[in-house]
């Protein structure tokens, strides 16, 4: 072939592999979709105060935080407590590749959009936001679970507690007599009432500190999910008391808590983990189904404001029935709850589980470890990790439904069920 013909040859051939490039266009190689993600973002109840194994949590500084010791301030990041046990860890999520806890005990409205290190009694952790969006760069976000409400401005699971048990304790300790004779005026003995726990206005005030954190954390996510397809799940809060003690927990040595010091009763019910009066224990409930509005409000106001987005809310206020804290004369065994847990000063990580045979000086020794140092009591009243496995359950059945609100009940036999 001479020279000439085989120089027209490849001319042609480079003609007509062009054009059939321009004809049919060769697909650009697809990019890799992101793993999916589950979140969980809120407060103690969420995170997995109470269940143990706790893990390291970052701080604002970017710094790991293993355990501190408890001495060290209740600020370190570590005290967010954040379970491996935690619900989010326990729920089966078909699909779901990692889980991410980003929630923090004490959480509060403000420490969604900004960090909890910039309000008093805050923890050294970043704002949540900021974390869900570290997330969203590696993963795509399939579901967030939110537990707030609990705490807020107006008010904190943890001074609701505290008041309650602390108001029994003086009353099953010290004698009228003794009412006056504290040189920092009179204890508190009375039993709590719906206004001590917290008011009409007060919740109001923390509905709307709520929505609008909330409001922040839809925007956020339609910001950074990586297809824009992610279900939020408002989980509200169980009580770990019941309506009424076992009628074990009634009197002790023929002393009931409505007469003048008890102090045998008080041990009793401390061991078995509910020192309160039973007269606190209704408006210990009202308080809960006033949470549980609080998260159905928040709920139903974002699902107007967002028609598009995929919001459930999980009522979980029926979750631990039959197995709350001194429902049963077994008891802490057996219930979904931590009892109340002190520790003497000073703290060395030993939990102080019977109370019989001291003294009110004694008492308020160890009441006052609690007050300097509240990582040693914070997981008092918090669902235990029997009760984080309830929960995860809970989770499961609000991942999957078709319904935009659900109930988690336990039966009598144990089950769950969500519907």
């Amino acid at each position: 072939m001479s020279s000439f013909r085989r120089t027209v040859l490849v001319a042609a051939l480079a003609v007509t592999t062009a054009a059939l490039s321009t004809a049919v266009a060769l697909p650009a190689p697809a990019s890799a979709a992101l793993p999916t993600a589950a979140v969980a973002i809120g407060d103690s109840f969420i995170s997995g105060e109470g269940a143990g194994a706790y893990t390291s949590v970052v701080d604002i500084n970017g710094v790991a935080q293993g355990f501190p010791g408890w001495t060290a301030p209740n600020s370190n990041a570590y005290f967010c407590h954040r379970s491996a046990n935690a619900s989010l860890h326990q729920a089966n999520l078909p699909g779901v590749q990692a889980r991410f806890n980003l929630a923090c005990s004490g959480g509060q409205p403000h420490d969604i959009a900004t960090a909890s290190a910039s309000r008093t009694k805050g923890r050294q952790v970043a704002a949540q936001l900021d974390q869900l969006r570290a997330v969203a760069q590696t993963h795509d976000i399939d579901l967030v679970l939110v537990g707030l409400g609990s705490n807020n401005s107006s008010f904190t699971f943890g001074n609701v507690a505290e008041k309650c048990a602390n108001r029994f304790i003086a009353d099953a300790w010290t004698g009228w007599w003794e009412f006056w004779a504290y040189l920092n005026g009179p204890v508190p003995q009375q039993p709590c009432s719906d206004a001590d726990l917290a008011t009409a206005a007060q919740f109001d005030a923390a509905t709307a500190e709520t929505v609008a954190a909330a409001r922040q954390l839809l925007t956020t996510l339609d910001q950074v999910d990586a297809d824009g397809q992610h279900r939020v799940v408002f989980q509200d809060y169980t009580n770990p008391l019941p309506f009424d003690l076992q009628s074990n927990f009634h009197s002790e040595d023929g002393r009931d808590d409505t007469r003048d010091k008890f102090r045998a009763l008080g041990a009793e019910r401390y061991a078995a983990g509910c020192p309160i009066h039973r007269a606190s224990l209704l408006p210990g409930h009202h308080f809960s189904q006033g949470l549980g509005s609080l998260v159905k409000s928040t709920r139903d106001t974002l699902a107007a404001e967002f028609p598009a987005a995929d919001l459930v809310y999980l009522n979980v206020q029926q979750a631990f029935d039959g197995a709350r804290l001194c429902e049963s004369a077994a008891s802490p065994t057996g219930a979904l709850a931590t009892p109340i847990r002190l520790q003497d000063n000073p703290p060395n990580g030993t939990f102080v589980t019977s109370l019989s045979g001291k003294d009110k000086i004694a008492i308020q020794r160890i009441a006052n470890t609690c007050a300097t140092y509240f990582q040693t009591c914070q997981e008092s009243w918090h669902p235990n990790a029997a009760g984080h496995q309830v929960l995860g359950q809970c989770l499961s059945g609000a991942a999957a439904t078709a319904a935009r609100a659900v109930a988690c009940v336990r039966a009598g036999d144990g089950s769950v069920a969500v519907s």
